[in-house]
């Protein structure tokens, strides 16, 4: 896989999407973190039954969340597989090794102050 770059799936698209993310929104996600190396899941917000929420574009999060989940819309599923550098580069960061590719499955619940499809 090239390493100056961070392969993007789209595993759900939404069809009728009114408002996507931009940079300087508060959302909400839940995702699934796996090492490329050999598949082990270092964490989950599923596990915890609570998704993370972070401001989008502002470097609350790695680069590889912060540049590829703008554009998305509420309900839309992503899996972003992640190049040291655009994750944690060469340093460790709890179970995660050094120098790892990182592969999340993203999945957006909410954009803070946007009103979801169903509520509309």
């Amino acid at each position: 896989m090239a390493t100056d770059s961070v392969k993007v799936e789209i595993l759900q698209a939404v069809p009728d999407c009114a408002r996507k993310t931009r940079p300087g929104d508060t959302i909400s996600v839940h995702y699934r973190g796996t090492l490329a190396a050999d598949g082990s899941e270092f964490d989950a917000s599923y596990n915890r039954g609570q998704p993370l929420s972070f401001t989008v574009g502002k470097g609350q999060v790695i680069k590889g969340w912060d540049d590829n989940l703008l554009d998305m819309c509420v309900g839309e599923k992503r899996k972003l597989t992640i190049p040291p550098k655009f994750g944690y580069g060469e340093r460790a960061m709890g179970p995660i090794p050094a120098g790892s590719t990182l592969i999340f499955e993203t999945e957006l619940v909410s954009i803070q102050g946007v009103k979801g499809k169903d509520e509309l």
